[in-house]
C-alpha cells in the first residue's frame, strides 16, 4: 500500500512514487467536483500542478474538466478510474511546461478514446458496418497517440535526429574530405579527414 502524508510520498516497489489521484463528487450528468483522496489533501494540488507541468491552478482545473469529458462511461457517467488513469499517464510522461502539459494531456484523451471504441466490439452484436466503422475510428486513433508520442519526443528532445548521405566521386590521384572544415585560431582551415585516413 502507497500511502501520501505530510510533505512526503511514499514509493512503491520500483521506486515511483504513487501516482496523483482524484476523487469525484459528482454535481451533476455532465460535471464532477474533483477533491483530495482521504489523508492526501495536503500536498495533494501542488502534485496535480507538477504532474501537468504547470504552476497555474487555472491549467489544473481546465485539465481536470476536460479529463471528466473524456473519461465518460457509455451510460454517460463520469468515471473516476479513468480521470485516474489519465492523471497517471500524464504524470508518466513527466510535462515540464503548459506546452508538454496539453500534450500529454491529448495523449491521455486520445488513449481513451480509442480504447472506448475498442470496448464497442465487445459482445459481437455490431453490424458488419459499424463494425468496420469501429476498426477504421480506433485505428485512426491509435495512429494518432503513436504520433502524439512521437511529437512528444521531438518537443523534449529539442529537434528532430537525421542522417545525411552524400556521394563523392574522386578521381584517381586525387583526394577528396570527409568531414566538416572550420576556421582554426590562425585562420587557417583544419580539414578533417582526407580519404587514404591520413589526418591533415
Amino acid at each position: 500500500m502507497i500511502l501520501e502524508t505530510g510533505n512526503q510520498v511514499a514509493a512503491s516497489s520500483n521506486g515511483r512514487p504513487a501516482p496523483v489521484r482524484v476523487k469525484l463528487q459528482r454535481i451533476n450528468a455532465n460535471l464532477a467536483r474533483a477533491h483530495p483522496p482521504d489523508g492526501y489533501g495536503k500536498v495533494w494540488w501542488a502534485r496535480l500542478k507538477k504532474a501537468l507541468g504547470t504552476s497555474s491552478s487555472a491549467f489544473v482545473d481546465a485539465s481536470l474538466f476536460q479529463l471528466q469529458g473524456a473519461a465518460r462511461l457509455r451510460d454517460g457517467s463520469i468515471s473516476e478510474i479513468g480521470v485516474n488513469s489519465a492523471l497517471a499517464l500524464i504524470e508518466a510522461a513527466e510535462p515540464r511546461n503548459e506546452i508538454e502539459g496539453a500534450l500529454a494531456l491529448q495523449m491521455a484523451c486520445t488513449h481513451i478514446a480509442s480504447m472506448a471504441i475498442l470496448a464497442r466490439f465487445e459482445g459481437g452484436f455490431t453490424t458488419e458496418r459499424r463494425t468496420g466503422l469501429f476498426a477504421s475510428a480506433a485505428a485512426r486513433l491509435m495512429r494518432t497517440y503513436v504520433a502524439q508520442v512521437e511529437a512528444f519526443r521531438r518537443l523534449r528532445q529539442g529537434g528532430s535526429q537525421f542522417m545525411r548521405i552524400e556521394h563523392v566521386q574522386v578521381n584517381e590521384g586525387g583526394q577528396a574530405v570527409i568531414g566538416n572544415v572550420r576556421k582554426d585560431s590562425s585562420g587557417g582551415e583544419s580539414e578533417a579527414k582526407t580519404t587514404d585516413g591520413k589526418s591533415q
